[in-house]
């Protein structure tokens, strides 16, 4: 399976105060295959929301490499390209949303591209069904409620065709109900083909990725499945990081005695488990 993301040795730095230089990201190598979902984990200032937009090109490398779909990001001839493969949505819908209509602002996009009217009209149908939001096309998005529009910036990415999305906290300003819609989105799209990288605070969005990566001080310090990743409770927690519920749950048990795994990462395993001890 080839990459669709792939850094090397990849260092970015900033001028904070007093022209002093902060590294972001550290000498960080990563591969992505295409069609994985990948979380990234990571307390705030980990340097995970910058390596988002490095993958993107909104931010170019201070050193090393970036590669999407073996597209150099410093290869200004690549940029809409590399732009239209790896799409991005962010944290608050409302700094992606700019029509008055939802299928006008999912339009937006290949519009700009220079796309024939009846290639955009497919596009942005398909994409609007794709997240489930054809029966809002007619209506002005800020009447929608925050799950909703995530869900509009998402179709607005698709309606380009890109091979890989990248969420960069894309649930942090919404309701569990919007949360739910939007990681249901994201899953159905992995699912289609689209290679996934979602960046998190909330664990239990990472239960169903193929891989976790955690960073911490622009560094990867653990990777694996999430099993792998979440069984680590203690070190997790010295990461300043969450674990799953069930998960900490089963920790506990298991330090009051109870002969239980500690990789639990769902309800139903966790009922499951029990049920076999009673």
């Amino acid at each position: 399976m080839t990459n669709m993301v792939e850094t090397k040795k990849l260092v970015f730095e900033y001028i904070k105060d007093e022209n002093k230089k902060v590294c972001a990201v550290n000498n960080l190598s990563i591969e992505i295959k295409k069609g994985e979902f990948v979380v990234i984990i990571g307390h705030n200032g980990s340097g995970k929301s910058t390596l988002a937009k490095l993958m993107n090109a909104i931010l170019l490398p201070s050193g090393g490499k970036v590669y999407i779909n073996n597209m150099d990001t410093l290869d200004e001839d690549k940029l809409w390209d590399i732009r239209r493969t790896a799409g991005m949505v962010f944290q608050n819908p409302d700094n992606q949303i700019v029509a008055t209509t939802v299928e006008e602002d999912v339009a937006f996009g290949p519009e700009n591209l220079g796309i024939e009217p009846l290639e955009i009209r497919k596009r942005v149908d398909n994409a609007m069904k794709s997240v489930g939001i054809e029966s809002y096309k007619r209506k002005p998005p800020h009447l929608l409620s925050g799950g909703q529009k995530q869900r509009v910036a998402i179709a607005g990415v698709l309606a380009m065709k890109p091979e890989c999305i990248i969420f960069d906290e894309p649930t942090a300003m919404l309701d569990p109900l919007g949360r739910k819609e939007v990681m249901d989105t994201i899953m159905k799209l992995n699912k289609e083909g689209i290679t996934i990288i979602h960046i998190t605070h909330f664990m239990d969005e990472a239960v169903n990725a193929d891989r976790v990566i955690v960073m911490d001080k622009g560094q990867i310090v653990l990777e694996g499945t999430p099993r792998e990743i979440f069984s680590q409770v203690e070190k997790l927690k010295k990461l300043g990081l969450d674990v799953p519920q069930v998960t900490l749950l089963a920790h506990s048990l298991k330090k009051e005695g109870i002969n239980i795994s500690q990789d639990i990462l769902t309800v139903d395993e966790m009922v499951s488990k029990l049920c076999q001890l009673l």
